[in-house]
């Protein structure tokens, strides 16, 4: 409801950065109230905001038609925080130098301040740990600009003038890897701009409430729900504003779920109450559709529009299509914005729920998507707040086009090659490096130090990923890729192997630890033993950041031991890999 927000004093100026909207989510977390708009946004359209953030992107600003803002908002006096692109931005316009670096710089890295008195920097220490996510670097600050710190690889890590209240960072304070970001961004918005509390997130579910009652009117609300977190707290919301009898939810079985999890899913629901519940088998539909695919973006569009279809047999059956009722859906906001659902977003992934089918209902007016403004933590918190138990809402993060992202697969018999740093792997995974998206080979290494992950990734441009050796039956030199799809032996062997990495991850309480464990099935091994298993523990809040956890020895030993006992399974690595540059899943 617009009346209920207060005028914004933040603008954050999207120049098509992953972290736009977390940004804007960051100072409202501070109790201030923050609006996205284009980088281009007119400066007579800003005249009453109290600062300006300018966020990442994917672009290089020297390129032509690459994205940038209007001038006059660097002269009339507002608070400037300039983000990784948007300090390239800053400097680009002003008298500043920008260039490609001689290598790039993604994840985790040492920041040295060299002015612990800046009003930005107040507070923080002379080494402090951030998140960088970028190339190209500002070589020559602009006039009237002060150096104020530095890492090994970027001499220029942030700029300020005191004076103007302008301000670049080339880390990224918003994300929660870099360990003070909150404070930097607490000096900017109180001390720097002056701003006020004005915004208290707990007023949220009255509004979502609200605003589902609004967007359904006097229809009814359909959900096919996953029984993960983000389709469930929908369905509850809806639930509570609507009422039972208003909506109605399925499952479809796609053969592409862990290990029991229709009979969780089902649990769960009868726990809610929600008496108008199905289970629809669509097990050998998807498998049928999905024979032959191996591109990541091909499996997730084949996953997308098979869902449509068998939405639409389930809506027909039901009189569902009928304009009494609408579709609803538990998309978040990361889901949106790495579908390129900013202006000028780089496209990531296709969600499944972004696909053609289901913009066409969206075109309808015929979606209702009560969770798409918030973050997967945000969530969990109206899960709370609602009631919801905590076996639901402590579950791990669980991808909509299931284990299908997961298995990954190859059209061609291809060897691997031994490079310097390990083994050059031919599997391609999908990466965001510098905002954009990547596909490439993997890097398989013997040892599973992080630090040197992170440097290799850093160095090599042939390669987004870095995997480390846990144990094998042959040597790597002996495994090759293996020709292989999505089938129901490898679904099975993929199942079976999650299985166990669930289990003993709860009896060691490593669950709790991590945000998400994917498992991941590789065509890589021998005759007799085609697959290997990749482990990707990792730590996050939102998603959108994500660092690679090491894995405790006694866990380490006792996960080698068993699934090296599954038949088909060659090897077992841990994938060493932040995000950035690798997305959480595979793909």
């Amino acid at each position: 409801m617009t009346d209920y927000a207060p005028q914004s004093q933040i603008t954050v100026l999207d120049t098509g950065g992953q972290y736009t909207h977390l940004i804007a989510r960051k100072v409202r977390e501070l109790g201030v109230y923050a609006e996205v708009r284009a980088s281009e946004t007119p400066a007579t359209e800003l005249t009453d905001r109290k600062g300006i953030i300018i966020s990442g992107g994917p672009a290089s600003v020297y390129e032509a038609g690459s994205p940038t803002m209007d001038p006059a908002i660097l002269e009339d006096g507002h608070a400037i925080l300039g983000i990784c692109y948007g300090q390239q931005l800053m400097a680009h316009l002003l008298d500043g130098v920008v260039e490609k670096g001689t290598k790039g710089e993604y994840g985790a890295a040492r920041l040295t301040i060299r002015n612990l008195t800046s009003p930005l920097l107040k507070g923080l220490e002379s080494e402090e740990p951030v998140w960088m996510s970028h190339r190209d670097t500002v070589f020559t600050a602009p006039s009237g600009f002060e150096v104020l710190a530095s890492t090994p690889t970027c001499a220029i890590a942030a700029i300020g003038s005191d004076a103007k209240r302008q301000y670049g960072v080339q880390f990224h304070p918003e994300v929660v890897h870099t360990r003070h970001g909150m404070k930097l961004l607490r000096n900017f918005i109180f001390d720097i701009c002056g701003c006020i509390e004005d915004w208290e997130p707990r007023h949220r579910i009255p509004v979502v409430e609200e605003k589902i009652r609004e967007a359904v009117g006097n229809r009814k609300v359909f959900f096919f729900v996953s029984g993960g977190v983000d389709s469930t707290v929908a369905y509850a919301l809806c639930l509570q504003a609507l009422g039972g009898d208003r909506v109605h939810g399925a499952y479809v079985d796609t053969g592409l779920m862990r290990k029991d999890e229709t009979e969780f899913v089902e649990s769960v629901f009868a726990r809610l109450g929600a008496t108008a519940f199905r289970v629809e088998d669509a097990r050998d539909f998807f498998l049928s559709k999905l024979a032959g695919a191996d591109e990541p973006e091909q499996k997730r569009k084949i996953i997308g529009e098979a869902f449509v279809d068998i939405q639409d047999k389930v809506l027909n059956s039901g009189h569902y299509l009928d304009q009494d009722w609408i579709l609803g859906q538990g998309t978040i906001y990361p889901d949106t914005i790495e579908s390129g659902g900013t202006a000028k977003a780089d496209l990531i992934k296709t969600h499944h729920n972004r696909v053609a089918g289901i913009q066409k209902l969206m075109e309808a007016g015929r979606i209702i998507e009560p969770l798409s403004s918030f973050y997967k933590d945000e969530v969990r918190e109206i899960g709370r707040e609602l009631g919801l138990p905590n076996d639901l809402l402590d579950r791990h993060p669980f991808p909509g086009p299931g284990l299908a992202i997961r298995c990954l697969c190859s059209k061609e018999n291809e060897p691997i090659s031994r490079l310097p740093d390990g083994w050059l792997i031919p599997v391609h995974s999908v990466g965001v490096q510098g905002d954009s998206r990547s596909y490439r080979p993997v890097l398989a290494v013997e040892s599973l130090h992080h630090e040197s992950a992170t440097e290799l990734i850093n160095r090599l441009t042939v390669v987004n990923r870095v995997i480390g050796l846990i144990g094998s039956f042959a040597p790597l030199d002996e495994l090759s890729v293996r020709r292989s799809g999505l089938t129901a032996e490898r679904l099975d062997r993929l199942r079976a192997v999650d299985a166990i990495v669930r289990r003993l991850s709860v009896s060691t309480g490593f669950e709790s630890q991590v945000w998400q464990f994917p498992v991941v099935l590789i065509p890589l091994g021998t005759a007799a033993r085609p697959d290997s298993v990749v482990l990707r523990p990792i730590h996050s809040v939102d998603g959108m950041t994500a660092s690679s956890v090491p894995l405790p020895i006694d866990l380490l030993n006792q996960l080698k031991a068993e699934l090296l006992e599954v038949s088909g399974i060659s090897a077992i690595f841990h994938d060493l890999t932040h995000k950035p540059p690798a997305t959480i899943e595979w793909e």
